[in-house]
């Protein structure tokens, strides 16, 4: 009689898998996002700021810079999240319109916020301490700097979008959890409000990249449709 050794392994019924990771990719967007965008956010003291008024003499290049690298990571994440989500959830809910607007929004902002963070990077590179300083004169810089006023703000207005779609997937479609829906009405709510009372082009970066590490790590975390 011949033995065999029997390995105790259920190749039928393999283990649960773990935690889904690619809803880290919004965590982490939102948390570089965060810093290039509003930590960094670099504006002279006084309430009016003209070409006249020495305005590069106290500003340091390297916080342009930070912001730049910072920024582009943030635009990486967003690809890797619209590409991750691509995979893991459109084939699940290819019936859902709100499923399919989700990644249109990351990469609507992902090439926006390219732009934005790129001129940032451009003011530090050619302001006085910067590397190629004296490029331009103090009328080629101030055009950078007023660029700079909303550029790193206005390309966050896709990632909103993509939370008023997350919003539908939760309270309409309950393929997200409840909470998760709730969370992603607020950035919608708060910029539709400033963008009519207020007509400030920039309000959506306020709130987006903070969605976005609450609702990748709420994704990571909890139970739903999308991650199951």
């Amino acid at each position: 009689m011949t033995h065999t050794d029997t390995q105790f392994t259920n190749t039928a019924n393999p283990p649960a898998t773990s935690r889904p990771r690619w809803p880290l990719y919004a965590a982490a967007a939102g948390a570089f996002g965060f810093v290039a965008t509003l930590v960094l956010d670099v504006r002279p003291g006084g309430d009016e700021v003209s070409i006249s008024d020495k305005l590069f003499e106290d500003l340091s290049p390297l916080p342009y810079r930070l912001s730049m690298l910072f920024g582009y990571a943030a635009v990486v994440a967003l690809l890797l999240l619209a590409a991750s989500w691509r995979r893991h959830v459109e084939p699940r809910l290819a019936a859902s319109t709100a499923a399919h607007l989700v990644p249109m929004g990351l990469l609507a902002s992902a090439a926006g916020l390219t732009y934005g963070y790129g001129w940032k990077g451009a003011l530090g590179l050619y302001m006085p301490g910067g590397l190629e300083e004296g490029s331009y004169d103090t009328q080629g810089l101030y055009v950078y700097y007023l660029l700079n006023d909303f550029g790193s703000f206005i390309g966050w207005l896709g990632v909103v979008v993509a939370a008023g779609a997350v919003a539908w997937m939760g309270l309409r479609e309950r393929t997200v959890s409840r909470w998760v829906g709730v969370v992603s009405v607020i950035p919608v709510l708060q910029t539709t409000l400033m963008l009519v009372g207020l007509g400030v082009p920039g309000v959506q970066g306020l709130l987006a990249p903070i969605w976005l590490m609450v609702v990748g790590l709420g994704l990571t975390f909890g139970k739903h449709t999308i991650t199951r």
